[in-house]
């Protein structure tokens, strides 16, 4: 794993954005992978590995998420800034076209980057998110990303445990990985959470409309496949039935049972995703 980082620029000047890359520099096939909205980009290390082989991989930390810089004020953690953000580090990689990783908030950046006109994006993966997501969902996340502060890894471990029932099936040494990635170690010895609170606090301004993207959805004419967790509250299955139904050749693969949002880290889900990349190499 490499790391390097960009300066981009927001409305209150420039912020540093860190990203951790995988593979050779060399490669002209690039996969982006992109995080939800309280995450960050090392949870695609399994994934990027297993695609190393065969891709560059760039995952990225999203601005006020990992070690990528906090913005201000609040109200500038919005999508529009997170697609200027990408765009600056597709150009100053050097990269014209991509293949498209996003979980949750990084499926809706790729969603909205993948319908304009010349868009990079020549193949789009999302798991577990699509053009619309009801309030009911929003508000439920916002809840749980309150400032939260931990003694220890392992309290930090065993609320990721109770908070994200869709990555029950992973192996101690990944839940101790996602703990130790997603804190931050604060002045007084504390842990916290490895995000900026303030998106917590936009979040809950915003949570009151659904978001509705159908009319972007609508104009994306890249290969698409969906992973799609059946018991998920932010991708329903009406949602789910209306993306086929507007695009029949996108690839479906439902999880039964598994809530929002599946890990990408268990071998199938990993095999999946590789499989389907390689499906479109050549095109």
């Amino acid at each position: 794993m490499r790391t390097g980082s960009i300066s981009a620029l927001s409305s209150s000047g420039f912020h540093r954005l860190v990203y951790h890359e995988w593979g050779s520099v060399e490669n002209d096939r690039v996969v982006v992978c992109v995080h939800g909205l309280a995450r960050n980009s090392r949870d695609f290390d399994d994934l990027a590995q297993a695609l190393a082989r065969d891709y560059r991989v760039v995952c990225p930390d999203i601005a006020g998420r990992g070690h990528s810089d906090w913005l201000s004020p609040a109200s500038a953690y919005q999508i529009p800034q997170y697609m200027n953000d990408m765009a600056a580090l597709l150009a100053r990689l050097n990269i014209d076209k991509v293949d498209w990783v996003g979980t949750s908030m990084g499926g809706l950046i790729g969603i909205c980057l993948a319908a304009l006109p010349n868009s990079p994006i020549r193949s789009l993966l999302l798991n577990d998110i699509g053009p619309f997501v009801p309030r009911a969902a929003l508000q439920r996340i916002a809840d749980y990303l309150e400032d939260r502060r931990f003694d220890s890894i392992e309290a930090c471990e065993a609320w990721l445990r109770q908070t994200y029932p869709a990555l029950g099936s992973l192996s101690a040494s990944q839940w101790r990985r996602l703990a130790q990635t997603g804190t931050r170690m604060l002045e007084d010895g504390s842990l916290a959470l490895h995000y900026d609170p303030a998106i917590a606090e936009n979040l809950r301004l915003s949570s009151d409309e659904d978001v509705d993207l159908w009319e972007l959805w609508q104009q994306i004419r890249c290969p698409q496949m969906l992973i799609w967790g059946e018991a998920s509250d932010v991708l329903l299955a009406d949602t789910v039935a209306r993306m086929g139904q507007e695009n029949p050749a996108m690839q479906l693969l439902s999880l039964p049972g598994i809530a929002h949002a599946p890990s990408l880290m268990d071998p199938p889900q990993i095999e999946a995703v590789v499989a389907w990349l390689r499906s479109h190499q050549h095109r």
